[in-house]
């Protein structure tokens, strides 16, 4: 396959795969504190994100993340308190997911690529909640907060945590029935 036909293929992929991403961002179960409170839900969004990175790379996962995050703010009810808010918690937190692509075509390890994404999104959002939201600290859990370090972990890893789970079991699932497309198997011809 000529080097403009893969670069055509791979815009046209990562632009379906941003939409599934986007598409599946309406499905989901708020989970952040107090069931409905002010963020957090578990969804499959990171799912597409994850396969596009393994697929395609490192530098194209990181671009459709930050892609998808963008458009998840603007197009599906993003809420951010200020600029940078917005900036870590949808665009460079997705960006992150990118990472997976570490695990570059390497279809049997898909589930670890989904860790490694996960955990990067995760180490954003800990971040925006140290930084950002360090003056909404309130009691979480019935525990009373006073450091937005053990806050931030708490509140984070509380939506993070079953999204990571589900993320790492789908790609596992999948890892087989899409072994070939991963690997990239078709470009090869």
């Amino acid at each position: 396959m000529s080097n403009d036909r893969k670069l055509l293929r791979a815009l046209c992929e990562c632009a379906v795969f941003a939409a599934l991403a986007l598409a599946l961002s309406y499905l989901k179960i708020p989970i952040g504190i107090g069931f409905g409170g002010f963020g957090g839900s578990v969804d499959l969004v990171m799912i597409p994100l994850i396969l596009c990175a393994i697929r395609w790379g490192v530098g194209w996962g990181m671009g459709v993340g930050l892609v998808f995050g963008t458009a998840k703010f603007f197009l599906a009810g993003g809420v951010a308190v200020n600029w940078q808010s917005m900036l870590l918690d949808y665009s460079v937190a997705y960006m992150m997911v990118g990472l997976a692509g570490m695990l570059y075509r390497k279809s049997k390890t898909a589930w670890l690529a989904a860790l490694i994404g996960c955990f990067g999104r995760f180490l954003v959002h800990y971040v925006s909640g140290v930084t950002i939201y360090a003056e909404y600290v309130e009691d979480i859990f019935g525990l009373e907060m006073t450091s937005p370090w053990i806050y931030s972990l708490l509140y984070n890893g509380s939506y993070m945590l079953p999204n990571t789970i589900l993320a790492v079991l789908v790609c596992l699932l999948l890892s087989k029935p899409l072994g070939k497309y991963l690997r990239a198997e078709d470009l090869r011809k």
